[in-house]
Order: C-alpha cells, then structure tokens, then sequence
C-alpha cells in the first residue's frame, strides 16, 4: 500500500498541498529540518561553502610554514594560538593536523558532501519532472548527518591533543597507537566518528538518488533522454553505495584497534622500547580497504563536476552535447573501471610485481573514456555560438584542468614510472589539478548556473568574470610549479624540507607557490560576498535566464512545495536540442512533442 501512497502523492498537483501546509510550516520546519529537495540543498551549499573557506585557510597557515620556515607569523597565531604556534611558530604537530583536516575536509565535506549533495539534490527532481526525492525525510537526515559530521571534525580542532594528524588517509600503525603521535589520542577518535556519520550520510543520499532516478521520471523521460547531469549523478550515487561501506569496515576496524584491544593493522610494533601485546595484523589491509573506497572517491567527486560541465558548456555553446551516447558510456567505463585500480596507490607496499602490472593495465584503461568526455567537450565547443558566462569560464576550465592533470595521471599509473615519484610533491601537483581543481571548477561553475534556481536571483557577472580569472590563473600557479618540485625528488607532508640541503634551491619555488596561493584565498573573498549579497540583493531572474531546454527552467521562478503547479510536465525529447536545423528558436524546451517525421538528437522518433 506504501508504494502506491508515494506515486498518488508524486501524482498529485501541487496546489493541493500547498493548501495543506500553509498554515502549518513553522520556520523550523521550513528551514531547519526542511524535506523540501531545494532547502535541503541549500543548506549542503552553504555548509559546503563554510567548510571551504575552514580548509582554505588551514592551507595557507601550513603554506606560510613551508615557504618561510620557522618564521612567526601573526596569522598562524591569531588562528592557532599561543599553545600551537607559540610567536606565531607553526607547531610541527598542529602542521601534521592541519594538512591531514584540509584533506579530509576538502574531499569529504565540501568535494563530496558539497557537490553530490548540492546539486543531486537540487537537479534531481528537477530534471527528471519529479515532486520531489523518494525518501524527503531520509534526505533530510542526509543532510543532518552530514552536518553532524562536519561539526564533530571541527570541534576536533579544539581538543587538547590536537586534532587527528595522521594525514588524510589515517594510515595505521601512526594513526593506531596513541601514543605516536599527539593527534593519534583523542583528535583520531574525532576524525573516525566524523567520518562514520559522514559514511551514513553518503549512504543515505545515494540510495535516495538511484531510487528517484530509477521510480520517479515523468511521462516520457526515458533513460536516453536524461541530462547528462542525471546521469552523472546516477553513476555517481552507484559508487558511493557500492564503495563507502568499505570505508566504513576500514574505518570501524581501525575503532577496534585502537579501543578494545584487537590487531586487525598492528603486529611487530615496539612503543617505548617494549612490543605491543597487538600482533598478527597487517597494515596493508587498512591500505586496500581504505583505496577501495578512495579510488572511486575520486570519480565520486569528479563525475558530478563533470556532469555540470557537460550541461553547462551545452548550453553555452547553443550546441547538442557532441556524443550524448558516448558520454554517457564514458562514465559508465570510468564507474566499473573505477573499482579495479586501487592498487596503484600502493605500488611501493611489496606487492608481486604482477599485480603491479594488472593494476598498471586497468588504471591506464580509464585514460580511454577520460579522453572520450575530453574530445567530446572540445567538440561541442568547435563552432559553437558561445556565451561566456562566468559558469561558462569556469566549465571550460574544468575541461583545461581535467586534461593537464590527466596527463601526469599517465606518469603515476606506470608502476616503474610512480616508484621514483611516489609519496612527492608530484603526487600532490597531479591529484589537486585533476580531482580537487576540477571538481572546484565544476562546482563553482555550477553555483553561477543554477544559482537562479537556488536563490531566484542572478550572481553579479563581472565579480564573477573576475573570480574566474584570479581562481584560474593562481591555481595553475600553486600546484603547476609543484611537478618540479616532486621531480626534484621533495617529499610531501614534510614540516620544513630546509633540513636537506640537497632542497635548499628549491626554497624559492615554494615561496612561489605559497604567493600564489594566498592570492588564490583573497580571491575567493571576491566570491563569498558575491554569494551572499546575491542571495539577498542579487538581481531578480526571469524564468529561463539561458534559454536552456532541461525541465527545472519550466517550474515558476518561486519556491513551490512540489516544484511544478497542477500538473507534471510531458517529456517529448531529449534535453539538448539547440540550434537545430530548419528551427526558428535556437532552443527547443523537452516539453515541445516532436512534429511529424522529426526526429531528435538523441535519435528518438
């Protein structure tokens, strides 16, 4: 009887419930705990956004310290206090926790958290001609546990201890003995409940995902005709639910480890010249179960941007995407590829040089449908008419950044090419510009787009134009230098490398980098106050300020509980008919039927 229940209430028209609930929404339960799709991903925003300027600054504090060693600073001081950077001293410890929460923030809170759920939730129902998701109340508590966990990750900061400092990936047996390191004590503890409610929020917004892409289409919407958007978030709800349990074992086993006494990653340790009781571990598990999860993490993080970029630079060139099928294959192949590569992380663990070489095979394999979305992009773009709009800058330099640190993906895929490499600065150059520069593109680039459907009202453009070009130009400043550093053999997550004078005249690239990243921080301040002035004073927008074909731009420019009043719109064709042949309008919206004999790009009569 459920089912039926939810599709009479998907069914329903909109009017009808708002007569229910007028009365009734409190503040509370419009804003706060909303299971509204588009309140919901609000919130993911802005929480998104306060945890990226949180990691952008750890950045800069931990970018000062590697440029200028031991030198005070009255910023590192007036962050870190008198305990943690005594004179304005970066603490070694605290330098180990910083870089170790900027990871871990910028991929889990605002990478993954941020743009999967940002934007499934927002486009989602939206594009697919849905009420709303599935489950709106396993939604909100998607949100609510992602916000738990964001709020236990920054109270980690101020424990005694310090907070969890064993880099991002936590490896044991540094992260599993308290007594190793400060930030192993309670900080670690933080880190691993942190991530466990950010686990269960993962979870549930990806189950909700899949189902509302797979139940809930409107009449006519078949799979072939769904933005590549919905496509990308699709895939991209598919891996998280196949690979975060994983993480959740890793992580749960490391629990075990450290509080009751099991050695699932411990054996042959000594701690203070006596051995630990804990034997018969390897830590080479935590290893694979951890980048089981970690190697789809990274498509789990780009694939959305990429989705974006694809919708955006479609609309923008007023050009089909070129190779609709074939994009849609090419995230398919990077899905299922995806889950055979995780070992080129861990080519310098001892494994059998065969199976180096199986996982060398498979992770050049996904350079193949990675070029796909690649030409496919330029080709769409190739005599296209096209409007740059600051989402379209930023789309289009997605696309530069996923190609230049695709390139040096090739270098680390060869297991022979990697071992000299491994654990540098080159490591670091390639990962930030492939994953965490597109994907920051990606999502940037989408908050311009959509931000009409987020807040009803437009972001200014030149300070956009102007975000685009300081972001662009300093990013590529930061972490390009960073290859010749990696090259020169710097390893990375090092407090100070002015210990080795073999380094000493590569000081002057590292106060480079730093320059350019502290430029790259105040600029982003250009785009927190166009943010929010623009939510509250922005220019009103018209109902379709692009003149783009996909559904959300059919639903009236106000926030309506049920996203469509009366009733769901009719799907007729695919979403990217522009400029089409013998057509007056350069856009031709899915709701327009088909005329006799004509068919649409995606091949359907």
């Amino acid at each position: 009887m459920d089912i039926h229940a939810t599709h009479d209430h998907n069914d329903a028209p909109a009017g009808h419930h708002d007569h229910e609930h007028h009365h009734e929404e409190s503040f509370v339960s419009k804003y706060v705990f909303s299971m509204d799709h588009k309140t919901i991903s609000r919130q993911f925003l802005v929480t998104a956004v306060i945890m990226a300027v949180v990691g952008m600054v750890m950045s800069v504090i931990f970018r000062l310290q590697l440029a200028w060693p031991h030198e005070g600073f009255a910023l590192t001081n007036f962050f870190l206090g008198d305990k943690w950077a005594p004179k304005g001293v970066l603490d070694p410890n605290m330098y180990m926790a910083l870089v170790t929460l900027h990871g871990t923030i910028m991929v889990f809170m605002v990478l993954t958290g941020g743009l999967s759920g940002t934007f499934s939730n927002l486009l989602i129902p939206y594009q697919v001609g849905a009420r709303d998701m599935a489950s709106g109340f396993l939604n909100m508590l998607s949100y609510w546990f992602f916000f738990a966990s964001s709020l236990v990750m920054l109270l980690s900061c101020f424990l005694e201890t310090g907070p969890a400092s064993g880099g991002w990936t936590v490896y044991p047996p540094l992260s599993a003995v308290a007594e190793f390191m400060p930030g192993s004590g309670l900080g670690m503890t933080f880190w691993l409940v942190s991530m466990s409610l950010f686990i269960v929020s993962s979870l549930l917004g990806g189950l909700n995902y899949i189902i509302t892409v797979i139940n809930f289409r409107t009449k006519g919407m078949s799979m072939t005709r769904l933005p590549l958007t919905i496509w990308a978030f699709f895939i991209t709800a598919i891996l998280g639910v196949l690979s975060f349990p994983v993480l959740f074992s890793a992580a749960l086993l490391l629990i075990f480890d450290r509080s009751f006494g099991t050695s699932f990653y411990l054996s042959d340790i000594i701690v203070n010249g006596a051995p630990l009781e804990q034997t018969g571990g390897s830590p080479i598990l935590y290893q694979h179960l951890f980048w089981f999860l970690g190697h789809p993490e990274v498509y789990i993080i780009l694939l959305p941007a990429l989705g974006l970029a694809s919708e955006i630079i479609s609309v923008n060139s007023r050009k089909p995407i070129f190779g609709y099928r074939a994009m849609i294959g090419s995230m398919l192949a990077i899905g299922f590829l995806s889950f055979i590569v995780w070992g080129h992380h861990m080519f310098i663990t001892g494994m059998n040089p065969f199976l180096g070489s199986v996982f060398v095979f498979t992770t050049l394999l996904i350079a193949i449908p990675s070029a796909v979305k690649a030409f496919n992009y330029i080709t769409t773009l190739w005599k296209g008419n096209i409007q740059f709009t600051p989402a379209m800058l930023f789309a289009v330099g997605l696309v530069s950044t996923f190609i230049s640190g695709g390139v040096t993906g090739i270098i680390l895929a060869d297991s022979a090419l990697d071992i000299p490499v491994h654990d540098t600065y080159f490591v670091v150059a390639h990962f930030h510009i492939v994953m965490g520069l597109s994907a920051i593109l990606g999502m940037l680039g989408g908050v311009y787009h959509w931000f009409p459907k987020l807040f009803l009202r437009k972001m200014n453009k030149t300070m956009g134009y102007v975000h685009f070009w300081i972001t662009f130009v300093c990013a590529y400043g930061v972490f390009f230098p960073m290859h010749f550093l990696g090259l020169a053999g710097v390893p990375r997550r090092y407090y100070t490398n002015s210990e080795m004078p073999m380094f000493d005249n590569l000081m002057d690239i590292n106060v480079l980098i730093t320059c350019f990243a502290i430029l790259a921080a105040l600029g982003q301040l250009l785009f927190l106050f166009n943010f929010f002035y623009s939510i509250f004073r922005g220019e009103k927008s018209e109902q379709n300020p692009y003149n783009s074909n996909t559904l959300e731009w059919t639903t009236p420019m106000a926030h309506t509980h049920g996203n469509w009043p009366g009733a769901l719109p009719v799907v007729h064709r695919w979403p990217y008919d522009y400029s089409k042949p013998g057509e007056e309008a350069d856009f031709i919206p899915q709701t327009v039927p088909l005329r006799p004999g004509e068919v649409d790009g995606g091949g359907h009569h």
